[in-house]
């Protein structure tokens, strides 16, 4: 009967086991865990950086865009800015002029020749003879072609191979606030993405509370298991020396038999469901599925209990919860994309500098080398009509602004909702914590006052064994209560907004 007793004392202490060799895992390390090991946290960072990159780009709006553009042209044919005749003209112009002069000199000769009175005169005159004569011989023809055709050649231009590079400035002067709110759009992205990743924490903060307590209840209830399991075989033991010296029932020994097997049904089972609900922590907090993993609170038969969440004001809750402040961001933003979109119907104004340069050089007749040239203007442009595009870009924004801010109302309400739900939740996990801590202690006693008896010969062992089921029972609505009180306190520090990065 001793034997008894010792195992009962075991139990109603609630030893901690220590194993050695391993690394205890505290909630707070598991939490670590899961945020830097989360698949879903890495996206949700990498969303933030590429809204600050976006953000970045909408501030590059502000300052002037300069570029250098560089061209080389190849062209089968020369430029030639007046018509083949008049080339032809120019480069036979003292052809021309000598071929007028004999003309003329042909028709005088033949005029004299017509007339005795005037040949007889001309025949008088050496004068008139020698004029005659040099009229017909000026030599003319060769130079004055030579000039034209050097005025000819000036009106031809050699583009065989141009060089062109461009260097351009262009800054915005008025765009209709559009670059203003689209910087101001681009910052709320930001928050918008900081947001979302606030409410992707909290539900993997809550998924490794949830996978983290339910460790702590199984091995709770294993090593409740364990110890329902050795009192049996040593009442097992004692009712067949009562059977022998004829003290107790072979039906006395049949019940203890079967209470027993369950025992090793029950503690396998919760062999088999700690090891699972491991795994489960280990996906989620990044650990290989086969870590060998021992928790903090794993060896405590009753977790310990956390303290009581701070109420707060519905108007706190709602500027805390990633939930709501999304919802008032994306409303905002999509008041920046209307405005930006009546920026589209607005005249638009800018300045511009550019500086060319040709080879060959447009700015001095083409010469064969480098040469450029400063410019400066201003652009308006004023929209006129697009098919209304705009101005359905801004109702579209206008709408959908509109939208989001009834799923804000929407949310305040449910969230109103579910705080009141998750308060009344903890409520009542805490009045059973206490039952429940009372039932236990009742359990304990009795088993106790069964246990003596049984010992003493006075209790039978049904009763004994009715006290051990009920000490299970009320061992496992302890663990059971525990387990939910810590939950719950997770949920409501979830819908208070408090889980946040």
């Amino acid at each position: 009967m001793g034997t008894v007793r010792r195992v009962l004392l075991s139990v109603l202490v609630f030893l901690p086991l220590v194993v050695k060799g391993q690394e205890v895992l505290t909630l707070d390390k598991c939490r670590s865990l899961a945020v830097e090991n989360s698949r879903d946290l890495s996206i949700k960072r990498t969303e933030i950086e590429l809204a600050g990159y976006d953000r970045k780009i909408a501030m590059a709006n502000y300052f002037p865009s300069i570029s250098a553009t560089g061209a080389y042209m190849w062209h089968q044919k020369p430029l030639q800015m007046i018509s083949d005749e008049r080339i032809d003209a120019l480069s036979n112009l003292g052809t021309n002029i000598q071929g007028g002069i004999n003309e003329w000199a042909r028709l005088v000769q033949d005029e004299i020749n017509s007339r005795p009175d005037l040949f007889a005169e001309y025949i008088a005159s050496p004068l008139w003879q020698k004029f005659m004569d040099r009229i017909a011989d000026l030599g003319i023809a060769g130079p004055i072609d030579q000039i034209g055709q050097s005025v000819a050649k000036e009106f031809v231009l050699d583009i065989s191979n141009v060089y062109l590079g461009v260097v351009s400035l262009t800054q915005p002067v008025f765009a209709g606030g559009k670059i203003v709110l689209a910087n101001q759009a681009a910052r709320l992205a930001e928050e918008l993405a900081r947001e979302q990743y606030g409410m992707q924490y909290a539900d993997i903060i809550v998924d490794v509370d949830a996978a983290y307590w339910q460790i702590v209840s199984i091995a709770g209830k294993k090593r409740l298991a364990e110890a329902y399991s050795d009192l049996l075989q040593s009442i097992q033991k004692d009712v067949e020396i009562a059977v022998g010296a004829g003290v107790a029932t072979a039906s006395d020994a049949l019940s203890v038999k079967v209470k027993a097997g369950e025992a090793e049904l029950m503690l396998n089972k919760a062999t088999n469901g700690l090891a699972l609900a491991k795994m489960l922590l280990c996906k989620r907090t990044g650990l290989p599925l086969d870590s060998e993993i021992v928790l903090e609170d794993e060896e405590s038969m009753l977790s310990p209990q956390p303290e009581a969440v701070a109420e707060k004001d519905l108007e706190s809750i709602l500027s805390d919860r990633p939930e709501t402040r999304s919802l008032a961001l994306a409303g905002d933003i999509y008041d920046k994309k209307a405005g930006m979109a009546r920026a589209d119907m607005m005249p638009q104004v800018g300045l511009t500098a550019n500086y060319m340069l040709s080879n060959p050089n447009m700015y001095h007749g083409f010469q064969k080398k480098f040469g450029g040239a400063f410019s400066v203007g201003i652009m308006v442009k004023i929209p006129i009509f697009h098919g209304f595009e705009a101005l359905q870009k801004y109702r579209r924004a206008k709408a959908e602004a509109s939208l989001y801010r009834e799923r804000y109302q929407d949310a305040r309400e449910m969230i109103s909702l579910q705080v009141s739900q998750c308060s009344d939740a903890c409520d009542q996990a805490l009045q059973r914590v206490k039952l429940s801590s009372d039932y236990l202690e009742s359990a304990r006693e009795n088993l106790s006052v069964a246990t003596a008896g049984f010992e003493a010969g006075t209790i039978d062992t049904r009763t004994l064994l009715s006290a051990q089921t009920a000490w299970l029972q009320a061992g496992t609505e302890a663990i059971d209560a525990s387990v939910e009180l810590r939950l719950a306190t997770s949920n409501l520090l979830r819908a208070q907004g408090e889980l946040r990065p």
